[in-house]
């Protein structure tokens, strides 16, 4: 996959996992994530959100550091924590990068104690990492990534004021919501939390 300074070895993951062109979005986003700045990405459903939202991660993130989490992935449910936990495990075969999925039918105690243990990127459901967050008083402020997929979906799931108390306890961090729509609560709570965000809309 050719992208500008892409990690050689996230790049050698890609092609091995059959990822050889990067798509439209993709393109359009990758100097934009890379650089560090807030983010609103709307693009169809099938169109690649979770492969974008892995392959970036990765590219910041680089390597496993210390013992604190940098990178929170929010996202649906069950099935949408396992697909990426094993999309990250494929794409980050190069890297020592620790990763946890974290979802409500899992044993909150077990995953506390696995992040406590070190981890970088924690992919999980809202009310999970809300609920791990708030009860085992993990430090937020190492957190350089702060993803929210499927943004419409959860908001309207009015799920938005968990992830805006959530961002709040992070003190400089970089925000980027996935949608298939940008819809008027994605925008407010783009507008309430982000600094400056860039929007990206996709054509079907």
């Amino acid at each position: 996959m050719q992208l500008k300074k892409i990690n050689t070895n996230l790049q050698q993951a890609l092609i091995e996992n059959d990822f050889i062109e990067a798509n439209e979005m993709q393109q359009d986003t990758f100097s934009t994530i890379k650089s560090g700045v807030d983010a609103v990405i709307q693009s169809p459903s099938g169109s690649g959100k979770s492969a974008t939202i892995v392959l970036n991660v990765i590219q910041r993130i680089e390597k496993a550091v210390g013992e604190s989490t940098r990178a929170l992935v929010f996202v649906e449910d069950k099935d949408k924590v396992l697909e990426m936990v094993e999309l990250f495990k494929r794409l980050a075969n190069y890297t020592d990068i620790r990763v946890i999925g974290a979802h409500d039918k899992g044993d909150i105690d077990f995953d506390k104690n696995q992040i406590s243990l070190g981890m970088d990127v924690i992919i999980g459901t809202t009310t999970k990492i809300n609920a791990m967050f708030a009860s085992a008083g993990f430090n937020m402020n190492t957190i350089k990534m702060f993803v929210v997929d499927d943004a419409d979906v959860l908001f309207r799931n009015r799920l938005d004021a968990t992830i805006m108390r959530l961002s709040a306890s992070v003190e400089k961090t970089q925000r980027i919501f996935f949608c298939t729509e940008i819809t008027e609560r994605v925008e407010v709570l783009a507008d309430k939390i982000m600094i400056e965000p860039v929007f990206f809309e996709m054509e079907d």
